[in-house]
């Protein structure tokens, strides 16, 4: 399983001969140093409507006749756009032959738009089976308990974990979330894009580290093998 950062809460996954992109924002974002037309993919998994997370979905799948995949009410959004989805809703999971996915639930917002908004469904987080290796994208989230029996079900290979506060968890309840799901490897994101988020990814290593977990800092645009 080969793992790019692309800053962030996006990450471009390749695994079994299949590439899953999560929460494409490149257009805008000031960390990323990939562009849309750069990227190839097969599936989208977008976790929620906000702009930093649908961010360049629209047309990274046009460009690749990628299906989309998220909660119900985002899918339909994306199919307006004439977009391939795969509507799914909190709690499901579907065998897509070689790889599954279950959406888990995501303690934030979703919605589109700066004016009148639009509601794009429950915000979700994703297990990604693939290869033999699960892995957990939360999506944006606030600490939960249930992220214990999530990984009761579905033990984690490799957590995606936001840590930079204000609209998330941050690093004292992500740590608090690692010892609850007992990840074998852990990337942390959703920090240091904007000031509003910035905190010190060392510490959260260095912490982190102690609960048995291995801890990758990745810069946009790394990649890691595991």
């Amino acid at each position: 399983m080969n793992i790019t950062f692309l800053g962030h809460a996006g990450f471009l996954v390749e695994a079994n001969g299949l590439k899953f992109l999560f929460d494409p924002f490149l257009t805008g974002n000031p960390v990323a140093v990939n562009q849309p037309e750069e990227i190839s993919t097969d599936y989208i998994l977008v976790s929620h409507g906000h702009d930093d997370h649908l961010g360049d979905t629209v047309a990274i799948a046009k460009n690749n006749e990628a299906t989309a995949i998220g909660v119900f009410e985002l899918c339909n959004f994306l199919a307006r756009q004439k977009v391939k989805t795969h509507p799914m809703h909190i709690g499901g999971r579907y065998n897509f032959g070689k790889f599954s996915v279950k959406l888990t639930p995501a303690w934030h917002g979703s919605s589109y738009g700066d004016g009148p908004v639009e509601y794009l469904g429950n915000p979700c987080g994703f297990l990604l089976t693939v290869g033999g290796k699960t892995l957990y994208h939360t999506g944006d989230t606030g600490l939960f308990y249930d992220m214990k029996l999530i990984a009761e079900l579905d033990p984690v290979d490799l957590l995606l974990l936001p840590i930079g506060g204000n609209f998330t968890m941050d690093v004292k309840d992500a740590l608090k979330a690692v010892e609850l799901i007992k990840p074998r490897h852990v990337i942390p994101m959703h920090y240091n894009t904007w000031p509003v988020i910035s905190v010190d990814a060392g510490d959260f290593k260095e912490k982190a580290s102690k609960l048995g977990a291995e801890i990758h800092l990745l810069n946009p645009g790394e990649m890691i093998v595991l």
